[in-house]
């Protein structure tokens, strides 16, 4: 049986439909742009009522009458002036069209010329990228409008994009690292350069987010940071990376900070850290600032392979067992380190074999903080004696469960001579100063989502702990306090944190400002 064809009506009511309602939403914008005068003077007609009402609402009762009296006379006096009631219609109705005006300030459609012309030439810098001869409607053409590839942008003060939504066609490989790479070269280059901009590839959208990131804070004093037991706060970083803030003093101020915190301890799965930088980066920055927050509960042994004496304000201290600057006591020391790191695992095993709890000469945190320990290696290859990397194995390997924690910082040009030990159980890294996308890559296992810039503030740099995301990091400022180019309320922040000194002989602690009795330093004749 032959299907019947539908009624004209029901064929073509979709289309009617849509016309009908076109015509209705016409109709309603000319009625509206041509009531617009009316509509103002009926809503300042409203709002002079309601200022009215409030007046009287306002009035005290005892004085209602008068008023009610001046009301009256003011309105038979204008009856009774010649043209007076149209002077006084006149002077209603312009009243309430002043009332009644649209007191919101017209809001340009887009950006002024010059701002304008800046999204122009984004858009024809980003045409050879995105766009393929086989596109029968590219986005991206030569002569085309910016306006639909960059639907959501906003400038800072001085004209620059500050946030850049770009839409971009599918068939684009953001799937490939250096696709990607080019890409964000390009906006870095032509957004304007000196700053530092996070990109946000929505794959699945075909979109691209730029945001111009503002400058971390290099000012920030070394200080006692609010962590739980086994935090140790690296640094500082942006507050949309991580959901946890500390609050700091800047002198009289507070403020609430988001930290980078690395978390060591038995259930740590980073236990140990590499710091890797250019010289006068702020490894040693670094270095101080861990060497502080561990020195609150715990034990320090430092190896200052640097030789400049970075470290020498600790030397003495409550909690410090020994600052090495030379081969044969850091060869000692770490050989010390080995052997009390087994000394605690035989220890915990035996404690744990008997069901007892690990005893209390286990739990505090050791800390072997090395810096540039590859200049020792060169030293015992000369002296043909064993390179003290050798000895950091066995912490490496098993501190965590001993509460032992190994930090080496190192810079780029001897970052080869490390040893495998090192590279491969340090699983929380650091970058610091200026670096190429190829060695922070190399160094922290990924990218990181931020431009790299090629002049930074010392301490600046990015951290990756374990295979976490990649944070832009500030180390705190903790300089040497013996160093008088560094900034005095820097100096005496640090100051404030060290321990007391201790003499090595009776373990009595010695206050550091106490006078040497003249008499004793002279001795007594025969």
């Amino acid at each position: 049986m032959a299907r019947r064809p539908l009624p004209r009506i029901l064929s073509t009511g979709g289309a009617q439909l849509a016309r009908s309602r076109e015509l209705a939403r016409t109709a309603a914008d000319s009625a509206t742009d041509v009531l617009h005068p009316l509509i103002t003077v009926s809503r300042g007609l409203r709002r002079l009522a309601s200022a009215g009402r409030r007046r009287w609402a306002d009035t005290p009762k005892d004085r209602r009458g008068p008023l009610l009296f001046l009301v009256a006379s003011l309105i038979l006096v204008v009856a009774l002036v010649p043209y007076g009631p149209l002077l006084a219609a006149l002077v209603v109705t312009a009243a309430a069209a002043w009332q009644g005006r649209d007191r919101n300030p017209a809001r340009s459609e887009g950006p002024d010329e010059s701002r304008a012309q800046r999204l122009s030439a984004l858009y024809e810098a980003l045409v050879p990228y995105f766009s393929a001869a086989e596109d029968p409607a590219p986005l991206y053409a030569h002569g085309g409008e910016w306006e639909k590839a960059f639907p959501s942008y906003d400038f800072d003060d001085s004209g620059r994009v500050s946030h850049l939504l770009i839409r971009y066609p599918a068939y684009f490989t953001d799937g490939e690292a250096e696709a990607r790479a080019r890409v964000e070269h390009l906006l870095t280059a032509k957004a304007g350069r000196g700053r530092e901009y996070l990109f946000g590839w929505d794959e699945e959208g075909n979109q691209l987010t730029v945001t111009a990131l503002s400058p971390l804070p290099a000012d920030v004093p070394a200080q006692r940071f609010v962590t739980a037991p086994g935090e140790t706060v690296l640094g500082f970083t942006d507050p949309s990376e991580v959901q946890r803030t500390v609050p700091l003093a800047y002198g009289e101020e507070k403020r609430d900070v988001p930290p980078v915190l690395w978390r060591t301890g038995l259930r740590s799965t980073e236990p140990h850290l590499l710091a890797l930088g250019q010289p006068g980066s702020g490894t040693s920055t670094l270095l101080r600032s861990i060497a502080l927050q561990a020195l609150q509960n715990g034990d320090v042994l430092i190896v200052d392979g640097g030789g400049t004496g970075e470290y020498a304000c600790l030397t003495g201290r409550d909690g410090v067992l020994a600052v090495e600057c030379g081969l044969a006591g850091v060869l000692a020391s770490l050989e010390w380190a080995a052997t009390e790191t087994e000394r605690r695992l035989i220890a915990v095993n035996r404690a744990r074999q008997a069901g007892h709890p690990p005893p209390d000469d286990t739990k505090r945190p050791l800390w072997l903080l090395l810096d540039r320990p590859t200049a020792f290696t060169h030293l015992a290859d000369a002296d043909g004696r064993k390179d003290p990397q050798a000895l950091l194995q066995v912490p490496l390997r098993h501190g965590r469960a001993v509460h032992v924690t190994v930090v080496v910082a190192e810079q780029f040009d001897s970052a080869e001579a490390l040893s495998d030990a090192v590279r491969q159980h340090t699983r929380a890294r650091v970058v610091l100063g200026p670096a190429t996308p190829e060695q922070l890559k190399a160094v922290l296992g990924a990218p990181p989502h931020t431009t790299p810039l090629s002049v930074v503030p010392p301490g600046r740099g990015y951290a990756r702990l374990g295979t976490g995301a990649v944070h832009r990091l500030q180390v705190p400022a903790t300089p040497d306090p013996y160093d008088d180019s560094a900034s005095k309320a820097h100096r005496e922040a640090v100051l404030d944190l060290l321990p007391p000194k201790t003499t090595p002989a009776d373990g009595e602690t010695v206050p550091e400002d106490t006078p040497v009795p003249t008499e004793a330093a002279v001795a007594e004749p025969s």
